[in-house]
């Protein structure tokens, strides 16, 4: 395989998952009767650019398809995160009334919802039918679409240009992130701004967030392969921030290659710390596998003997890392006998390779686990609060990355 950036052939190893069918593929009574589609889940790393990624075995219509299941405003700790983000961006930008701002990947409407309530006019674009359709349904103009050059054409054609792009957590979801990246130097403004947000590669090895690793994410960033990637495509980077979102992430600023903004010494700090921690190197790449096997052996081991002891057992959150615990890990429904998930897109079906059952809340109360495992351990306090009552009980919480933790 070549890499996807700079086009050289990849041989260094990061991880190998073995093999998972897709992790948004949730599926319904009637598909448990047939078999599902697995596929390889490898992720090899550039030592060229040094982006990191995944072997391709899937297109983005299979992944992305129109009753995609993953709604961005079930979680109330990411709803608060973007309407903080609008506010800091109206101001630091002075958007107003005559400006424009384009979300690519904008999903249900969950951040441009808080632009239109500002009086900024927004344009949402989102491949996902089942998404766009409820963006819609909250008044935002959205395009049913995957962000490309060919469509940041079409848009500026049409006299569209934009004040501020916003990306959040697709940059790795896309197979053609040269293409993906051109399209904003072209429907950006000479003065526009584009921000991308993304888990930080960094986190994912320090953390050993393997669970982040699906064939929905094509790329893992550091920004040392994003300064690379943006510079090949007519973006040039003035600015990032760190974040505590999906478990460590980057906010990074862009503009136009032709833009005059200065580059902060965050940047500079960043891109030398990254230098530092060997980002750079082959060896800092080489102990992801087996703490991921650690992470395995352990929870197998947990969920095994709290059923022999006869705990009752349960988890929270249909999430696609998830999936990737669970499929990696071999737990099926005979140790983990159902899912919570607030999402009634999800509540119905079953979780992807292992089959488990999602339920709505009241699953919680009816069955009163003795533990409850948190997939999506991002949202770890959020959930906590939101279920305090299984204390009542004697209920605990329990999370496995990135190690087995009984709270």
């Amino acid at each position: 395989m070549n890499c996807r950036h700079c086009g050289a052939v990849l041989h260094l190893p990061l991880i190998d998952l073995g093999t998972a069918p897709p992790s948004n593929a949730y599926l319904s009574a009637d598909e448990l009767k047939g078999p599902e589609k697995w596929y390889p889940l490898r992720v090899l790393v550039c030592e060229s650019c040094w982006l990191v990624q995944t072997e391709d075995f899937l297109d983005r219509e299979s992944l992305f398809s129109g009753d995609y299941a993953y709604f961005s405003s079930y979680s109330s700790s990411w709803l608060e995160h973007a309407e903080r983000y609008v506010g800091n961006m109206a101001e630091r930008f002075g958007l107003g009334a005559e400006s424009l701002h384009v979300e690519v990947a904008s999903n249900d409407g969950y951040l441009l919802q808080f632009s239109r309530q500002r009086g900024i006019p927004c344009l949402g674009i989102e491949p996902t039918a089942s998404t766009a359709s409820a963006a819609r349904e909250k008044g935002i103009e959205t395009r049913e679409a995957f962000f490309c050059v060919a469509l940041a054409e079409q848009l500026r054609e049409e006299g569209l240009q934009a004040d501020l792009m916003t990306a959040n957590n697709v940059l790795a979801h896309v197979p053609d992130i040269n293409d993906f990246v051109r399209g904003f130097a072209v429907l950006l403004k000479h003065d526009g701004v584009a921000t991308f947000e993304f888990p930080h590669l960094v986190r994912l090895i320090d953390e050993a967030q393997f669970d982040t690793i699906y064939h929905e994410h094509y790329s893992y960033l550091s920004l040392t392969a994003v300064e690379r990637i943006f510079a090949s495509n007519g973006l040039k980077l003035f600015d990032v921030e760190q974040l505590p979102t999906h478990g460590g992430s980057l906010r990074v600023y862009a503009q136009r290659s032709d833009g005059d903004r200065m580059v902060s010494d965050a940047v500079i700090d960043l891109l030398a710390d990254e230098e530092r921690w060997g980002v750079q190197t082959a060896g800092y790449y080489s102990n992801l596998q087996p703490r991921a096997e650690r992470i395995k052996n352990d929870l197998l081991a947990f969920l095994v003997q709290a059923r022999r002891e006869g705990k009752r057992l349960g988890a929270y959150g249909a999430a696609a890392k998830g999936n990737t615990l669970l499929n990696f890990s071999g737990v099926r429904a005979d140790l983990l006998p159902w899912v919570v998930d607030r999402n009634p897109a999800k509540q119905g079906k079953y979780l992807p390779g292992s089959r488990i059952p999602i339920v709505d809340e009241s699953a919680i109360e009816r069955e009163r686990p003795d533990y409850l495992l948190i997939l999506p351990w991002n949202l770890r306090d959020e959930i906590i609060a939101q279920q305090a009552r299984i204390r009542d009980w004697g209920g605990r919480f329990l999370t496995a990355v990135p190690e087995l933790k009984v709270v």
